[in-house]
Order: structure tokens, then sequence, then C-alpha cells
């Protein structure tokens, strides 16, 4: 195995699809992020977002996302 073969092989296992729940009824036809829900959350109560609450976002999105539809 070339050492290019490896790194491609590792980003691969890296880049992982999120973890999707399915909420029908409360979620329509577009995916939101659990970072984008806590965000809203949190606005909500008048807290202003700041740059590693956009990080924590980013990674929340990455990790869970909920959907209204069925999977394809």
């Amino acid at each position: 195995m070339d050492t290019e073969e490896v790194k491609d092989s590792q980003a691969d296992k890296q880049e992982r699809q999120p973890y999707r729940v399915r909420l029908p009824g409360f979620i329509s036809d577009e995916d939101v992020g659990f970072g984008d829900v806590i965000k809203r959350a949190t606005a909500a109560f008048g807290i202003r977002p700041c740059g590693s609450c956009e990080r924590r976002a980013a990674a929340l999105n990455r990790w869970l996302t909920f959907t209204g539809r069925h999977p394809k």
C-alpha cells in the first residue's frame, strides 16, 4: 500500500455521516442540525453567539441531524 492510499482511507473513516433522528411532524423537509437547534434555543433566551459557539454548532451538526422524512 502506498502512503497516499493509507491517508485517503483514514480520511474516509474520519468523514462519516451524522446520526439521523427522524421527527415527522416537528421537522419540515429540510434537515436541521443539533448545533442549529442549540443555537436557536440560546438565541431565544437572549444569549449572543460567539466564535466558539459557531465551532460548537458546526461540531454538533456533524454529529447529529434531525430530519422529517424517510431515509433514502
